[in-house]
């Protein structure tokens, strides 16, 4: 009986650390994705979502709410830099019920969107044609 608590104990510590090591490594990974966005680099986004998606099994929607880049969200991050390329990316990448939530802050992308009047970016544009 005693070596059955032991071993339990043992195998659930070893879960800990590695589901702990898994949280921070997928941190890691995620590190430069704002300035990626910031600099309009589509190519390397793509490659940071794909090695994501093979290595952690995570999809963009699946850490797109935990991602700040100065307060901001992905999609008002390239917004805001004028990142046209990237953002009409992350808007095709996401599901467009996810694209109508509220975000941190409680509000829509679109009403966002019209609050900082960017209705005319091209990513806005896109916005609307996917909700």
């Amino acid at each position: 009986m005693l070596k059955i608590v032991k071993t339990s104990l043992i195998i659930a510590a070893t879960s800990l650390t590695i589901s702990n090591a898994a949280h921070a490594d997928v941190n890691e990974a995620l590190a430069n994705i704002c300035t990626i966005v910031q600099a309009d680099d589509k190519g390397e986004l793509r490659k940071k979502m794909r090695r994501v998606q093979s290595d952690y099994k995570m999809k963009l929607r699946d850490y797109y709410s935990g991602v700040s880049c100065n307060g901001n969200s992905l999609i008002r991050t390239a917004l805001v830099n004028n990142a046209v390329e990237v953002g009409t990316l992350l808007v095709k990448k996401m599901p467009s019920k996810d694209l109508q939530a509220p975000e941190a802050d409680g509000k829509t992308l679109q009403a966002w969107i019209a609050e900082q009047g960017l209705q005319s970016n091209p990513i806005s544009t896109e916005l609307n044609e996917r909700i």
